[in-house]
């Protein structure tokens, strides 16, 4: 007895705290992508050379840890080697990372409830659309389609803040209420201690985002308010945007409706999901962006062929784009992107993911001729 008491004694000083709990992915990615015309967009001043075939990787470990069995402690390490066309702004995938193959701790907050319906999150590495109800039920190839259009709206990088979020108590299935709202200082400028910087210095880039909401897991629609922080020397995060949108010299404010349907048996009918964004900034200069929008519609289909599998395709702008500059009402800066992707579940823990994408004129009116992209890619997922 005594054996097997010591035997266990050492098994549980070597393995993790009984509140934590360990879930992690790797994902293997080989592809490539052609332009529809690679010398003349070299040309014309651009740079269409990154089409060679590649192989690169991202390993994820999820850690959360709860005090209360209420409370929640998150801790994302990722490492990464995806310093490749899978990183650029015009192609860049849902599921990129580069870490230079460093383990490094790539999120951390904790979340907690107040009273019944309430709860609070503070993150020291966090986004911001982390603190709403996630608003659409589309899971993207390109980071573009994410959370409905990453765009002026939801687009951000991670930083330092904190939010609160309210959920109506109602039995389950039926449709409830919800709201939130969070500030974080973009770019982990929050970290900074200088006198312009800090969590709110004059030059730090502020996102402000809030939501209100409506629904139950078959369905949900929700309104959503931006204000970005636009002051000389800041430059908010506003997700895939033209370089006619990024011209701003003041605060963004962007609005943005979502929503999703689902049906409830899978068939011929998929999940629709989509995203629209309006956004409005005060131009003191001309060539100075006033109005931009952006929008994006994703269908899925689960058991698509054969049970577990899941057939995907989004299509929409791939960057917000301007509709509006001073002194220029006609900017013609719309751009096109499709995607569509077929998920086979090999194994509860193994899937392998083809994968094509076409992008049209991603930077708008400053598109180059010959930069339009065709992708394609498989990727292998393992959980465990």
């Amino acid at each position: 007895v005594d054996g097997l008491e010591a035997k266990v004694g050492e098994l549980e000083a070597t393995q993790f705290s009984s509140t934590t709990k360990l879930r992690g992915q790797a994902d293997f990615i080989v592809g490539a992508i052609s332009y529809s015309d690679r010398e003349e967009c070299n040309e014309e001043g651009g740079t269409c050379d990154d089409d060679g075939t590649s192989f690169s990787y991202r390993y994820t470990l999820n850690l959360n840890t709860s005090f209360t069995g209420k409370d929640r402690l998150y801790t994302r390490l990722r490492a990464g080697n995806m310093d490749n066309v899978w990183g650029e702004d015009n192609t860049h995938l849902s599921d990129q990372a580069d870490t230079e193959n460093d383990l490094t701790v790539n999120k951390l907050w904790y979340t907690f409830p107040l009273g019944d319906e309430f709860k609070v999150t503070v993150g020291a590495l966090i986004e911001n659309y982390y603190m709403v109800e996630t608003p659409t039920r589309y899971k993207p190839v390109l980071k573009a389609f994410k959370l409905g259009g990453y765009g002026i709206v939801m687009g951000a990088s991670t930083g330092q803040g904190a939010g609160i979020q309210w959920r109506q108590n109602v039995a389950p299935g039926e449709a409830a209420w919800n709201a939130a709202a969070s500030y974080v200082a973009d770019g982990s400028e929050g970290a900074e201690s200088n006198s312009h910087q800090g969590m709110f210095g004059e030059d730090t880039d502020g996102l402000f985002l809030s939501q209100i909401g409506y629904g139950n897991r078959q369905w949900y629609v929700s309104a959503l308010y931006a204000h970005k922080q636009g002051n000389d020397g800041s430059d908010p995060a506003e997700g895939y945007s033209t370089p006619a949108v990024n011209a701003d010299d003041g605060a963004l404010n962007a609005f943005g409706l979502r929503g999703y349907w689902s049906p409830e048996e899978s068939g011929i009918i998929p999940t629709i999901s989509a995203g629209i964004d309006f956004g409005s900034n005060h131009a003191d200069a001309d060539g100075s962006v006033e109005s931009s929008f952006g929008w994006m519609v994703g269908m899925n289909w689960k058991n698509a062929f054969v049970d577990g599998n899941k057939l995907g395709m989004a299509f929409g702008s791939y960057s917000s784009y301007a509709t509006g500059m001073k002194g220029d009402n006609s900017p013609e800066d719309e751009n096109f992107a499709w995607e569509v992707y077929y998920d086979y579940r090999v194994s509860d823990n193994i899937t392998v993911t083809p994968a094509i994408f076409y992008v049209d004129d991603a930077d708008g009116a400053a598109s180059v001729d010959g930069s339009d992209t065709f992708g394609g890619l498989v990727k292998t997922t393992f959980k465990f």
